[in-house]
């Protein structure tokens, strides 16, 4: 199937990653082609598990706090310790490396109880887990909404400004979910395209109250779109977590400059023992000793790197780490 992919597949894939939810018949007009070629590729890409839209949700907007954890264990625990990571419904992007002996993995909670329960009693007692350190995500320069295929897709201005959706207002305040909405979040959570009808049936309400009920989503910062991509779509290899420390005056200059290179898919500044997390997408280790070597060494306020190559995901979802 890899094989098959061509400069229209991805352009396809650019365009969804500007407009998650734009008719086919939009897309097929910008790329110069035939509405039936655009369902019909990405009715291929979805089947074969190269592409997917999704609904995202910023659990920040929710009230609570997203924390990346670092789990130390013996090599040989690694796989069933990240297993049990993955089977938690509060956790994300749970990942293998740094040779095996080290799990990453993003996790929600929803208080301090929670926090608490699980960073000082449940994973501190986990069998042949060594040591946790743990990094609350405090504001986030590149991810979310943010998607590596922005940088790496081959649009021009004139067609992303025809694809790209009207600007959502934002609107602060508290945000209460109902069970219409957590069934409405899952349903896009698993298909990002679901119809109107679609969503309707399945949260009880009216295609009209759906489509009111995403759009103060939107607006409330809680729904976005996200598109999970198969790197291999751009050529691009696996990915390296990367951990900094800044001194604390230069942490947002430093932040921004690494959301605007082109190899990074999330940048983040954290507490912990360093303050500033990214993780870069590099097609092989040439690549990456040259982007260390030239735009993280060009940053002076970086003090301290620490790489960890991902040798293993055991679970990832929408939003981006």
């Amino acid at each position: 199937m890899e094989s098959d992919i061509d400069e229209l597949d991805r352009r396809l894939v650019h365009a969804l990653q500007i407009n998650g939810r734009a008719a086919f018949s939009t897309i097929a007009e910008v790329l110069g082609v035939s509405d039936r070629t655009i369902a019909r590729r990405y009715a291929r890409l979805r089947s074969a598990g190269l592409v997917r839209v999704l609904g995202g949700v910023d659990v920040t907007a929710l009230g609570a706090v997203l924390w990346f954890l670092r789990v130390r264990c013996a090599p040989t625990a690694s796989i069933p310790v990240a297993e049990a990571l993955a089977r938690r419904p509060d956790t994300s992007w749970v990942s293998i490396t740094s040779g095996g002996t080290e799990i990453t993995c993003a996790v929600r909670t929803e208080s301090e109880a929670d926090s608490e329960a699980l960073l000082l009693a449940k994973l501190p007692r986990t069998p042949r887990v060594e040591g946790v350190t743990a990094h609350s995500v405090l504001h986030a320069y590149y991810g979310g909404p943010d998607s590596l295929i922005a940088k790496l897709g081959s649009l021009d201005e004139e067609a992303v400004e025809r694809l790209r959706p009207p600007p959502v207002p934002h609107r602060p305040g508290p945000v209460r979910l109902d069970d219409g909405d957590r069934r409405l979040l899952a349903a896009l959570a698993t298909d990002g395209r679901a119809e109107l009808e679609q969503l309707a049936a399945v949260t009880g309400w009216s295609p009209t109250t759906v489509r009111r009920r995403m759009t103060e989503l939107r607006e409330r910062g809680v729904l976005y779109l996200d598109i999970d991509v198969d790197p291999s779509l751009y050529g691009v290899g696996s990915r390296t977590l990367l951990w900094l420390s800044v001194a604390p005056a230069r942490l947002e200059e430093a932040g921004a400059a690494l959301a605007g290179h082109p190899e990074i898919a999330f940048a983040a500044a954290t507490t912990g023992p360093t303050n500033l997390y990214a993780t870069v997408v590099c097609a092989n280790q040439r690549q990456l000793y040259r982007y260390l070597t030239t735009r993280v060494a060009a940053l002076p306020a970086i003090t301290h790197v620490e790489t960890a190559p991902v040798i293993k995901t055991v679970k990832q979802a929408a939003n981006r780490m």
